[in-house]
């Protein structure tokens, strides 16, 4: 009985219980239904078997520094939780060309359309970049993200599954807002946590040096044409 079970799933390995015992009756084994399970389940074969995950598929995206402001922006969520437990999220967004903050948002949920009106928001005040630079969660894959980077004429630049130093600038970003804001403070709702990200926000462009622009601030190293400080408030309400 071991053998013809093994011949059976030998070439199909993915066959159930029942399939292999049909195929059994077939071949011309009359053993009872319980007693093939009995011993299809002493061989393990009844234990859930883990399917291979079909992995993207991603050209390498080198990343070479941006002498320009919004020649490339780069995008990245982060997760955590507040006092309560409830998880949030946080949308982050910055120009690689002067490693400037564009956008925190803050919300409990951040589906593809809520994405795609922050951006919305952005370009407005900003002006249109020529790529972003993203990994590939379901809502930067989605078709309503997508169709809106070909309305726009942006490039989406998918870094390779697993290479998240393909997008090393929002990386690098995103450990000094978990460390200087969401590790440092207990929030209870997430309007405190956009309220703590928007003034983070605002001091890491103006006030707070950084090692890779010579201790310059991302408004000291490449200004913007714009009074910054009206704009981030207006992206806040």
């Amino acid at each position: 009985m071991i053998d013809a079970i093994n011949a059976v799933l030998e070439k199909r390995p993915r066959w159930g219980f029942w399939k292999c015992f049909g195929r059994l009756r077939k071949d011309g084994f009359g053993w009872n239904h319980k007693r093939v399970y009995r011993v299809y389940c002493a061989l393990r074969l009844n234990l859930k078997r883990k399917a291979k995950r079909r992995m993207l598929t991603r050209e390498p995206q080198p990343l070479l520094l941006s002498a320009e402001l919004n020649r490339v922006w780069a995008l990245d969520f982060m997760r955590d939780t507040l006092y309560d437990g409830r998880p949030f999220r946080t949308l982050n967004v910055i120009d690689e060309g002067n490693r400037e903050a564009l956008r925190i948002e803050c919300g409990t949920s951040i589906p593809s359309a809520r994405v795609v009106r922050v951006l919305d928001q952005l370009l407005e005040v900003y002006g249109r970049p020529e790529s972003i630079r993203l990994d590939n969660g379901p809502e930067l894959t989605a078709d309503c993200f997508v169709d809106w980077a070909e309305r726009n004429g942006v490039k989406l630049l998918f870094i390779q599954p697993g290479k998240p130093n393909q997008n090393a600038f929002i990386e690098r970003f995103n450990r000094s807002f978990r460390n200087e804001v969401l590790d440092a403070w207990l929030f209870n709702a997430v309007s405190q946590v956009q309220q703590a990200a928007d003034e983070w926000l605002a001091d890491y462009n103006e006030f707070r040096p950084h090692d890779s622009l010579n201790e310059l601030t991302p408004m000291e190293f490449r200004p913007r044409s714009f009074n910054q400080e009206v704009s981030t408030s207006g992206l806040s309400s």
